[in-house]
């Protein structure tokens, strides 16, 4: 029953390991790699010298920063919807939350087009007509607030998936605790406090550990859409950035090199924050 599943991660993931190669030789497609010059570390060298690379790296780590910060609302969102009592409006909830995670980051950019842009925008339309703006807003083509605006879409589209772990968390911690702290005299806040918070500690710490080995991988599709001229100074992130060398500009070395680099430095990045989980906490994920 595993064999299907190994073949998978071996064709899908390991498999495609070989293809480093092409960072240490001055590839051009349509050519054998080994008829090709071999380069050395040259592309590594040319691609941390790139003038852009520097504000790639900054919007990078800028927006991972601002996901690790706002990593704590699912659990706190997951902790108040299990202590709702109305069934029907807890699962719309649950629903109209969760319902983001499967829309694809096209329709995303569909709607927040719709809702902000400057021409008829719901949003102006409502703000200008409440006189509480006298100029419409443009948070598309605003540089000055495009990592908070990125940050808040992907919050709207993750929130209610992710609380979906920490709920199945909650639903595995001991009811005799919360009966227990009933009986000492505990409230609602009191047993969240004490029993559900620390029992869904680990799971969170998990999935930290998880998030901060993904700190280069802000995700591509997301960036890719939301990018135009006027913020593209802000929303180039390292994923969009190997993109635009390697399909546009037809430096494929390089975006192989700059790929090469992020895995190692993720990896590096995990194994480092499990090591300081385990001795801290003595709680790993391996």
């Amino acid at each position: 029953m595993a064999a299907p599943c190994l073949a998978a991660l071996l064709l899908f993931s390991y498999l495609p390991l070989l293809g480093w190669a092409i960072a240490f030789f001055d590839y051009k497609p349509g050519y054998k790699l080994l008829d090709s010059q071999f380069t050395g570390f040259k592309y590594f060298i040319l691609a941390f010298q790139d003038p852009e690379f520097a504000a790639v790296l900054r919007n990078t780590l800028a927006i991972s920063f601002l996901g690790l910060l706002a990593s704590p609302l699912a659990v706190v969102f997951a902790m108040f919807l299990n202590e709702m009592r109305l069934g029907k409006v807890k699962k719309f909830i649950q629903t109209t939350t969760t319902l983001p995670n499967f829309i694809s980051w096209v329709l995303v950019y569909a709607l927040c087009y719709i809702m902000f842009s400057t021409g008829d925008g719901m949003v102006n339309k409502l703000l200008l007509h409440l006189n509480w703006i006298s100029a419409p807003l443009n948070p598309l083509a605003n540089p000055d607030i495009v990592w908070l605006f990125q940050t808040g879409v992907l919050i709207w589209k993750t929130l209610g998936f992710t609380a979906i772990i920490y709920i199945a968390s909650i639903a595995g911690i001991d009811q005799e605790q919360y009966d227990a702290a009933a009986v000492d005299g505990a409230g609602r806040f009191g047993k969240m406090l004490h029993i559900t918070l620390p029992g869904i500690i680990p799971t969170f710490i998990t999935l930290l550990l998880l998030n901060i080995g993904s700190l280069l991988s802000n995700g591509f599709e997301q960036f890719y859409l939301f990018n135009n001229g006027l913020v593209q100074s802000k929303i180039q992130v390292l994923d969009l950035y190997v993109y635009r060398i390697g399909i546009s500009q037809n430096n494929y070395p390089m975006s192989t090199a700059l790929g090469m680099t992020k895995t190692i430095v993720s990896i590096t990045l995990l194994m480092t924050a499990n090591l300081i989980s385990k001795k801290l906490r003595d709680q790993s994920i391996f």
